[in-house]
């Protein structure tokens, strides 16, 4: 298992400690603004605002909220506007570092990312520098302890699913961003109940950082990005061993 997507698993675990509910707020209305703008109100005919609302749900966001903004992105209400850009840079060591932005202000928000890289021993780099690296796949990761591995590769092969990756806690069904809404759907269907279900940026290039202090400037950067009110993604491919993870972790 690739660093990141350790360090990301350990971070779920302590999101309610960490992160304060309106930071994850903000960031869900803000995509709900913007799934709406994009794709219309109604959630059975946008895929990304319902998983949006789900998202929103899932974080026990109150239903007038998650209406409020969905009036905003179709115009009903008045709201901003957030404009979705990507930025990419390099951590320390050389790590790859993608990161998917909302936002109403496009020279405060790179601003703001430049001097964090610069604070964290990394740099913001120029469009396409590392965004060749990762490549857009759905996701669906099911618990190791709550499904049978045989009975999972027989539902996600006739759902038509790319690949079923072994990792140390769960199993990951990989699929083409396209057939992501139609294989989640047959597993709801199959009454298979996962984890985690997300289109997301995959990087089979890691990194490997075994240096302590590297590791830190890595951590510290990945936190303060995530943190950010205008990120809504941080993706990376750094590898760290599990004791030094978890040990920044606290």
């Amino acid at each position: 298992m690739s660093g990141h997507s350790k360090w990301a698993q350990i971070k779920r675990k302590k999101a309610a400690t960490d992160v304060k509910r309106g930071k994850i707020f903000t960031k869900l209305i803000r995509e709900i603004i913007t799934a709406a703008r994009l794709g219309g109100g109604d959630p059975d005919s946008n895929a990304r605002l319902r998983a949006a609302i789900e998202a929103a749900k899932a974080e026990n966001m109150p239903k007038e909220n998650i209406e409020r903004a969905i009036k905003k992105g179709t115009g009903e209400l008045e709201g901003s506007y957030y404009e979705e850009v990507s930025y990419e840079g390099y951590g320390a060591g050389g790590i790859a570092i993608l990161i998917s932005v909302l936002t109403d202000n496009r020279n405060r928000t790179v601003s703001e990312l430049r001097y964090l890289f610069n604070k964290y021993g990394g740099n913001l780099g120029e469009t396409g520098c590392v965004s060749w690296m990762f490549e857009k796949k759905g996701v669906i990761a099911f618990a190791k302890d709550g499904i049978e591995e045989e009975r999972l590769m027989e539902v996600a092969v006739e759902a038509g699913a790319e690949d079923i990756k072994i990792e140390e806690d769960e199993y990951e069904v990989i699929t083409a961003p396209e057939e992501f809404e139609h294989i989640k759907q047959f597993f709801d269907k199959a009454g298979l109940k996962y984890e985690r279900a997300e289109i997301t940026m995959i990087c089979q290039n890691v990194v490997k950082i075994t240096d302590k202090n590297q590791a830190e400037r890595i951590l510290k950067l990945m936190d303060a990005l995530e943190d950010h009110d205008d990120v809504q993604k941080v993706y990376a491919n750094f590898d760290i061993p599990d004791e030094i993870l978890e040990a920044e972790a606290g």
